[in-house]
């Protein structure tokens, strides 16, 4: 049966490789792919294998409403949804006395609050069927980032809500993953360190080549776990690696 998968953040970046990635594969033909920016997604499809479908909403995930009525249109439009990717981020890194709150509450509505409402509304068709829940954090989430506490406390939320449902979601057959991008060349990451030069760091493929495989039957064994990708720097090799972490220790 043809599988469908819903991404978000798919306009550019990481969500965008992530798209393009899976739709080489042969067991997933719908996407939904979702972002605020409609250009961005239509670009990200532009690039998808084109004998797939591809549906691009561009929605603005802190209105709760739409995402409510999207997700129960596309349950009802295909029966099933197999896969979630949470890619879609946000960042305005500051310190303690420059953040605003209305800085802080922008990134908790897009970094946490969005990914519990979609991932609630998806839950309640993907445990008919079970099914595996990707969520993007950093690993900005797993250690101290003086300048960043909204963003870097935002991704710790996402670990820790990552590995709480890994659990709560087992008895449907959902699996859960997270997975912690290091340096990354993305646009968000230009906001992080506008002065880095990003060809020398980790690509969104190599990002994208880890979800294929949490996504298939050999990512079997990872869920529940909080996985770091980060580009090694090392005379004779040069591509993405994967850390397990053991959350007790980090």
């Amino acid at each position: 049966m043809d599988k469908t998968c819903i991404i978000t953040g798919a306009s550019r970046g990481i969500g965008r490789a992530i798209a393009v990635t899976l739709s080489m594969r042969d067991d997933i033909q719908n996407f939904i792919l979702i972002s605020r920016s409609e250009d961005g997604l239509k670009e990200t499809a532009s690039l998808m294998n084109d004998r797939k479908n591809i549906e691009i909403h561009a929605i603005d995930l802190t209105n709760y409403e739409d995402v409510k009525e999207l997700i129960t249109n596309v349950g009802n439009r295909y029966e099933s949804i197999d896969f979630l990717l949470n890619v879609a981020g946000y960042a305005n890194p500051k310190a303690l006395l420059e953040t605003t709150i209305e800085d802080w509450e922008t990134t908790y509505k897009i970094n946490v609050h969005s990914i519990f409402l979609i991932t609630r509304e998806v839950v309640r068709i993907m445990k008919a069927t079970g099914g595996k829940i990707l969520n993007v954090a950093s690993t900005a989430g797993s250690s101290a980032r003086p300048g960043w506490l909204a963003y870097a406390s935002s991704k710790a939320a996402v670990i820790s809500m990552s590995q709480t449902l890994s659990e709560e979601l087992s008895e449907y057959g959902i699996q859960v993953y997270c997975i912690s991008p290091g340096r990354c060349a993305t646009e968000l990451r230009r906001v992080l360190a506008p002065d880095e030069d990003q060809t020398t760091i980790m690509q969104p493929e190599h990002v994208s080549a880890v979800v294929d495989h949490l996504l298939s039957d050999a990512g079997l064994c990872l869920d529940g776990q909080n996985i770091i990708v980060r580009k090694q720097i090392l005379p004779q090799l040069n591509i993405g690696s994967v850390q397990k972490v053991n959350p007790a220790v980090r």
